[in-house]
């Protein structure tokens, strides 16, 4: 008899798994449908006419832009070399309905450290420094703080590649233009302290980058903004482009909006050379397209040495590229080819440039909204389809969004299977087991979302701005039920009444 019943809680449990993973599948259809995840769209074939891919992107963009909140965005392509096509859609800035046009210069936030790297290869080019001389040999006007690591073992090569052992930095330190702000130098000597043996491993760093500001001030002589005008944006034929901003200037930079949609009027950074560039999508289609053949500026060998990989463990960034190498990331396609790019994130603002030297393919993408890396995603998916490559790094969030839903559908589903579970042990007159691991597991579960609503920025948001906003729902929804089954009492027996 023991037996029996033994066979008949088994089957009961297998019965309550297959109802968790359909419930599962069924909420993670609904999430995929709902939060826009899945999507049905035009399959667009392989080299297709410029004009058709022109036609689909001009009904596709605004479409993405319109399920993501993104209020303006600028593209531009460059096929065989040459750039074929730029493109604005939407707003720079949403009170005053401003369109935001081609020729409207945009923050551009990282991508301005590929741009500062061909401006120090520039240095290397004339002989002026060596890539592998420690840095400190060329700064006379400034010195490393106190720090636990030895600083003369920093080199140029280190700096642009992110293996100095230098920190992320404030990139929260910002100032309206025409603010009185403190200088670059002022600034790295609060945040030039090293974190790591210099040329142990990989940390992105601005710092870094901040800090060959300094390095081709004291090399040449000129301000840094003053020399890569003239040593490389405007060799480059970037006569749109420029570090330091003209109040009066028109068209003016557009409005930024952050993962909120709250406006964040135009602001600069005390640093230049990691994230205070200001481009338009042509320009930095120029700038690509310079990176795909001779130029006034560099050299094919020097060029393709940006193009090798400095570091292959470049965690959280892995998930994406395969290495990082002199202000590139870079990946290698299904096909094949080798491709590089960096992408520019800042309050309000996200970028990305990616480009494949082999084919001289690349495209721009430029938007005044901080929530725009699934829509970048999603182009770049379209981009990628149109030119012939299977798919490229940044496709995979689409692939994030999927297992999301899925945990989502999971969490959900699990919410609804111990309720059931609740309701049953409160009729058949039972207490639940694990109640310490329940309240302790729904505690975990609240203080963490507690701890999320406290932050101004996430990166889990930023990635997924949508489907954030779902995970935090479900994980609320789990954590109430875990809570409910430890607090509501078993029904007791009608003897125990009497």
């Amino acid at each position: 008899m023991r037996c029996k019943y033994e066979k008949i809680r088994i089957l009961g449990d297998h019965r309550m798994w297959i109802w968790f993973i359909f419930i599962s599948v069924i909420i993670s259809l609904f999430v995929m449908l709902f939060s826009g995840s899945l999507q049905i769209k035009r399959n667009m074939r392989a080299d297709a006419p410029l004009d058709e891919f022109k036609s689909y992107m001009d009904e596709r963009i605004p479409a993405l832009m319109k399920q993501y909140s993104i209020p303006g965005c600028n593209i531009a392509l460059v096929k065989n070399g040459e750039i074929a096509w730029t493109q604005g859609y939407g707003y720079a800035d949403m009170a005053s309905s401003r369109a935001l046009t081609v020729d409207t210069a945009m923050s551009v936030q990282s991508i301005t450290k590929p741009v500062t790297a061909w401006g120090v290869m520039r240095l290397a080019e004339k002989g002026l420094i060596d890539l592998d001389t420690p840095v400190s040999q060329y700064l006379k006007s400034w010195q490393f703080p106190l720090t636990d690591y030895p600083t003369e073992k920093i080199s140029v090569r280190q700096l642009l590649s992110h293996t100095s052992g230098m920190p992320l930095g404030d990139f929260t330190n910002i100032y309206s233009p025409g603010e009185v702000m403190p200088s670059n130098r002022d600034v790295m000597t609060g945040e030039a302290v090293l974190m790591r043996e210099p040329g142990t491993g990989f940390s992105y760093s601005n710092t870094g980058y901040n800090l060959l500001e300094i390095l081709i001030e004291d090399v040449t002589g000129q301000s840094f903004s003053e020399y890569m005008r003239t040593e490389v944006l405007l060799p480059l034929g970037m006569e749109s482009s420029f570090f330091d901003i003209d109040t009066a200037a028109k068209p003016y930079p557009p409005t930024g909006y952050n993962l909120r949609g709250e406006p964040v009027p135009v602001y600069l950074y005390p640093s230049k050379a990691s994230g205070g560039l200001f481009a338009t999508a042509h320009d930095i289609a120029r700038f690509a397209v310079a990176g795909l053949q001779e130029n006034p500026v560099l050299s094919i060998e020097s060029i393709n040495r940006m193009y090798q990989p400095e570091s292959h463990k470049i965690g959280i960034y892995g998930l994406i590229f395969e290495a990082y190498g002199f202000g590139h990331y870079i990946e290698k396609l299904p096909n094949g080819a080798l491709s590089v790019s960096h992408g520019g994130q800042g309050n309000g603002i996200m970028t990305h440039l990616q480009a494949v030297p082999e084919t001289g393919d690349a495209i721009v993408i430029l938007t005044n909204s901080q929530r725009s890396w699934p829509f970048i995603a999603y182009v770049l998916s379209d981009w990628a389809q149109w030119r012939g490559f299977p798919s490229v790094g940044m496709g995979r969030i689409i692939w994030g969004h999927y297992v999301l839903c899925v945990v989502i559908g999971m969490m959900v589903s699990a919410s609804l299977m111990v309720m059931l579970r609740l309701v049953l042990a409160f009729y058949q007159q039972k207490r639940t087991g694990f109640r310490l691991l329940r309240v302790s597991a729904a505690s975990i579960l609240l203080g963490i979302l507690i701890w999320c609503a406290c932050q101004e920025y996430l990166f889990i948001t930023s990635v997924f701005p949508v489907l954030s906003v779902w995970l935090g729902g479900a994980a609320f929804l789990f954590s109430i039920v875990l809570l409910l089954s430890v607090a509501v009492p078993a029904r007791p027996r009608k003897n125990d009444i009497l």
